[in-house]
């Protein structure tokens, strides 16, 4: 994709790789939740995601499994779901999920995981418990929350002692985690290099799929549009973070249609 646009790049990663993926369960190896990888390949790099508060790791299935199709194994564990969530708790899970990930092999014992190559996500409560984890573990490499909340213990604290590159994106239209308070102020105080996506149009929801009984409760719901911009805008960092893949730079370089790059401090990765 060398001498493509932003647009034509983001239309590329939005729409599934070249892999075939298959589909797991943490829980045969002692831990709730799920996990997608390619058909097949060794040295993977792979990526623990966090869920939202109230929202279970099937609201998140095609995030995962697109991650899969462009390489990467994708798991996510389903703890911490009740109302009381502890981000402490979730992101211990996130640490454990890449032990599980770099110890176990994968499939039918052809699928193997890169334990330099390694990142955590997640969205709304997960973020934060994502960059609690990325504090917390000097193997992870790179970090990407979505609708990222504070938590308890701070999530802004801990992004002060997160070195490695880290992706933030916003909703615009959040009223569960405003982006001034949360998803941008762990950006500001990031201590590695780091970007801030913003959605103007998305709601808290957004980046969940399909409909759940907490929007009840909850900001907004499920949103095609956020959720293509979302799969698009991870893979081209954690392909480039992670990977060292240069050919997506034109999306991680320039603003597009519904996702302003709001801030940017420091080169994402070497070159």
């Amino acid at each position: 994709m060398s001498g493509y646009s932003a647009k034509q790049v983001l239309d590329q990663l939005s729409r599934p790789g070249g892999h075939a993926v298959l589909r797991g369960d943490l829980a045969l190896v002692g831990l709730p939740g799920l996990v997608y990888t390619p058909a097949s390949g060794l040295g993977l790099p792979a990526v623990a995601f966090a869920h939202g508060w109230l929202q279970p790791v099937e609201r998140y299935r095609a995030l995962l499994r697109h991650l899969a199709s462009w390489g990467f194994v994708a798991a996510a564990p389903g703890t911490q779901r009740g109302p009381l969530m502890s981000a402490r708790l979730l992101a211990g899970n996130l640490r454990t999920t890449l032990d599980i990930c770099t110890g176990v092999r994968l499939g039918d014992g052809d699928i193997s995981v890169d334990p330099e190559r390694l990142a955590v996500a997640g969205h709304s409560m997960g973020g934060g418990a994502a960059v609690l984890a990325a504090a917390d573990d000097e193997r992870v490499r790179a970090v990407v929350t979505f609708a990222a909340s504070e938590t308890r213990p701070s999530a802004l604290d801990a992004a002060r002692r997160v070195s490695v590159p880290g992706l933030h994106v916003a909703a615009g239209a959040d009223r569960i985690a405003p982006p001034v308070g949360h998803a941008e102020a762990i950006a500001e105080a990031w201590l590695g290099p780091v970007q801030l996506r913003t959605l103007p149009k998305a709601s808290h929801l957004g980046f969940a799929e399909g409909r759940h009984w907490s929007e009840l409760l909850l900001d907004g719901k499920g949103e095609r549009a956020a959720q293509k911009l979302a799969r698009a805008l991870i893979t081209a960092f954690l392909l480039r973070v992670v990977k060292g893949e240069r050919q997506w730079d034109a999306l991680l370089d320039s603003d597009v249609k519904g996702a302003v790059l709001a801030y940017q401090r420091g080169p994402l990765a070497r070159s």
